[in-house]
Formats: structure tokens, sequence, C-alpha cells
């Protein structure tokens, strides 16, 4: 093994276009071209990017599956002296995409990890949709399905700040199911599709008209951006509707609780009271 450069080499986290190949920065083209190595998420997905950028630069994958192996032996070529760029399919890497690893690695050898910015979905979703910009949450996928799944939706659905999602077209007219059952059919949100690209596509509405009017044949990799809560204190016919619906599904006492607390926001002395009085008892106060 050669003895290590004076100078080691640094990381460059280079974002790349999402759908039209104008959007690449010229900064970030220098970088790809001047680096020892480019780290893709999809060689072969990012070879035509290289082949029409002119860049020349060898090219590795990086992915869920090797990303363990491959983060020591990128920082050892870093700490000889060698430069690399991390790039993913599309947009700006780490975010839903293989990289957080290389990048932790990279700092705690004392490395520096250089950004190049550039293109990025969940950001221009998120300025075309109409919905405040100033708080927003980015959750990338949600799960799909058991105990993690609706804890999220419970996330989104108490948040007071913008949410924003992927998804997949299989997935997202069961997400906006999921999110409707969960109480956010009236929440403002918008659904951007196939951004930058021929298609190019923002839905705008609320939860349930999105839901009513997408289709089954929607292409393309999604954006979801919703609106945050909007604080107010629950009715009391907005409470006693709650635990008479739940009474007659056969909800416990503690569900009740937990509803009425987590999704409405009542008090949870109050909540007690009403879980555990008689269908015509007193109300909340």
């Amino acid at each position: 093994m050669s003895a290590p450069s004076a100078s080691p080499g640094s990381l460059y986290i280079v974002a790349t276009p999402i759908g039209n190949l104008g959007d690449m920065t010229i900064r970030g083209i220098e970088v790809l071209k001047s680096v020892s190595v480019v780290v893709a998420e999809d060689t072969r997905h990012s070879r035509t990017l290289m082949n029409h950028l002119g860049v020349t630069t060898p090219m590795i994958a990086y992915h869920e599956h090797n990303e363990a192996r491959e983060s020591p032996r990128l920082v050892r070529r870093m700490i000889e002296g060698e430069s690399i760029a991390l790039i993913s399919d599309a947009g700006t890497p780490l975010l839903s995409d293989p990289g957080a690893r290389l990048v932790a690695a990279a700092l705690a050898a004392d490395l520096r990890v250089i950004p190049i910015p550039g293109a990025s979905a969940l950001l221009s979703a998120l300025v075309a949709s109409g919905i405040s910009a100033e708080q927003f949450t980015f959750l990338g996928f949600l799960p799909r399905k058991g105990g993690e799944r609706e804890a999220m939706l419970r996330t989104i659905l108490r948040s007071p700040f913008t949410t924003i999602l992927y998804e997949s077209p299989q997935r997202i007219a069961a997400t906006l199911l999921d999110l409707v059952d969960a109480g956010c059919g009236d929440r403002a949100a918008a659904l951007a599709r196939e951004l930058t690209k021929r298609f190019e596509e923002v839905r705008r509405g609320t939860i349930a008209s999105l839901s009513e009017t997408i289709g089954e044949g929607i292409k393309g990799e999604i954006v979801l951006v919703i609106a945050g809560a909007t604080e107010r204190a629950p009715t009391e016919i907005e409470a006693r509707d709650t635990v008479s619906r739940m009474r007659s599904e056969g909800a416990s006492s503690r569900d009740i609780i937990e509803r009425l607390t987590g999704e409405l926001g009542v008090p949870r002395n109050v909540a007690y009271k009403l879980a555990h009085s008689p269908p015509d008892s007193t109300p909340a106060g």
C-alpha cells in the first residue's frame, strides 16, 4: 500500500437532474470531471448522464447492498489523496437514497465533505405547491404497512408544519386513502409528478379531492406536499362522536383515550372521563 498523500482528498455530494438534463450545474460538471472516481447508485443509469455531459471519469456502483463493504475502501482512497464524487440516480444524494454511511465514514476520518447543490424533487414540489414553505418536514417514503405506517400517519395529522412525502405511482392511491382515513382528508395538498419533464404536472386541492381524482394509470415518481394542521380546540360534538363511533366498533377505553388525546388534542383527564362514561353522560368540560 502506498504512503498516504500529504493532502487527503474530499468527498463531493453532487446533485444531478431529476429529469431535465439542462438542470445540471456547471460546477457539478467540473467536479465530476475532476475527481478520481464517481460513485453512483446505478452506473448503467448514470452513464447516460455522464455521456451527455462528456464526463469520462471512472464509475463504481454504491447502493444499499454493498455500501457497508465499499465505504471503508472509498474512505481509504480519499485518505491516500483521491477525491470522490457521490451521485444518486436523480436529484440530491442521501434524500431517500444511499450515501449516509459514506458521509459518516468520511467525517469520522476527518475528511472534507463538500455539497454541490442542484436539483431536488422535494424542493421543486414544495415551491410549486402553493403551500407554506416556511417550515416543513420531509418524511421520504412512508412505511408500507403495520404500526410504523399508522404512527407516521398520526404524525402527519398532528404536525403543524408542511409535510413532504415521496411515493410511487403504484401506491399513491392507497396512501391518499390512508391519509383520508387518518383524518387528513380536508388538509390542503399538492401532488407533483414528472417534475422538470415533458409531462410535468402539479395537482392541487385537498387530500380527499386528490384521492377521488387519482387514476389507476398515473405514471412518474410522485412528491406529495401536505399543509400543516391548524391549531384549534376540538368541539364537544367531535369528541363525543369519536367516542360513540369507536364504542360501536368495539374499541377499548384505552384506545378511545389514545385517539382523543392523540388526534383531537383532548386533555387526558377529559378523555378519561369520556372514555369511561355511559353513552348518555355529561359532555366534556
